[in-house]
């Protein structure tokens, strides 16, 4: 029971807390809960088909080829397959994480992960397709460049500035997720 307690302490705070808003603030509360309706309808319609593919991706891609392909030596071409399956990718940025998750568990290097988490949220196509039509070419190609460069630039920054012993941390917990 401690254990439980323990793991979901930050749901539990967070759920007193917004039992307390709704108690010290009952002009808001339709609106709070309308909010957190509407919020969990749209998690309840993103996580699962994540957690579909994340499961196709664990059967289907075999340890092997996820290191060759985006593992510690895959260079350009890792980085440009992380950045292409951020970038397709669908669903807001807590979707990203699982599957972060899920490409650590198959070898893919931190970098690489780091530049994955950075396109799913910055270099979605379909924003990409709005922007041209809405703002012209020039200004989304030249957004889109800025992105590639700073996700680049970010996820080297951030793994040069991480402890080798915190890297490894992470992927052990990657491997714990059943």
């Amino acid at each position: 029971m401690k254990a439980i307690l323990k793991r979901y302490a930050g749901v539990l705070i967070a759920a007193a807390a917004f039992a307390a808003f709704l108690v010290l603030f009952p002009h808001w509360r339709g609106k709070a809960l309308d909010s957190i309706g509407y919020q969990a309808r749209t998690m309840l319609l993103v996580i699962p088909p994540i957690f579909i593919l994340l499961g196709l991706l664990d059967v289907w891609v075999p340890r092997e080829r996820m290191i060759r392909f985006m593992g510690t030596g895959s260079g350009l071409k890792g980085a440009t397959l992380a950045f292409l399956l951020g970038s397709f990718a669908a669903g807001p940025l807590y979707g990203a994480f699982p599957f972060a998750a899920m490409l650590m568990k198959k070898g893919a290097s931190f970098r690489n992960i780091l530049i994955f988490i950075g396109a799913w949220s910055t270099t979605k196509i379909p924003m990409l397709l709005f922007e041209i039509s809405a703002l012209g070419a020039r200004f989304a190609l030249s957004r889109l460049a800025i992105d590639i460069a700073g996700i680049a630039i970010i996820a080297w920054a951030i793994q040069a500035a991480s402890p080798k012993q915190e890297i490894e941390r992470l992927y052990a917990e990657a491997e714990k997720i059943d």
